[in-house]
């Protein structure tokens, strides 16, 4: 490690002491991330929420004849695009006259 002159062991100790406590909560951090994974993302690979769609009438579970299980969307799934508001114009500045005179 490089040490720039003028400084002393005492701070080369608390700067190694500062990178240490950095570096052990990288790990924990990394240890705890792949634990909220395991925990909570793959889990939710099996076929819970398809059967929690199911159960709400989404989608069904439809079988060949050979016996194969597929999913089959019944509703259009929503798109990740919002739906567009139409635009209304302002009513006109001119005096439309309704009567003839």
């Amino acid at each position: 490690m490089f040490v720039p002159s003028g400084y002393e062991s005492a701070g080369m100790k608390d700067l190694k002491t500062k990178i240490n406590i950095f570096l052990i909560g990288m790990l924990l951090g990394v240890m705890t991330a792949a634990a909220f994974t395991f925990v909570f993302a793959i889990p939710a690979n099996n076929y819970h929420w398809q059967t929690e769609i199911w159960n709400r009438g989404g989608a069904a579970w439809t079988f060949d004849k050979s016996g194969h299980m597929s999913w089959t969307w019944l509703i259009e799934p929503a798109s990740d695009t919002p739906h567009q508001n139409r635009v209304t114009a302002p009513p006109s500045a001119v005096k439309v006259q309704t009567e003839q005179r």
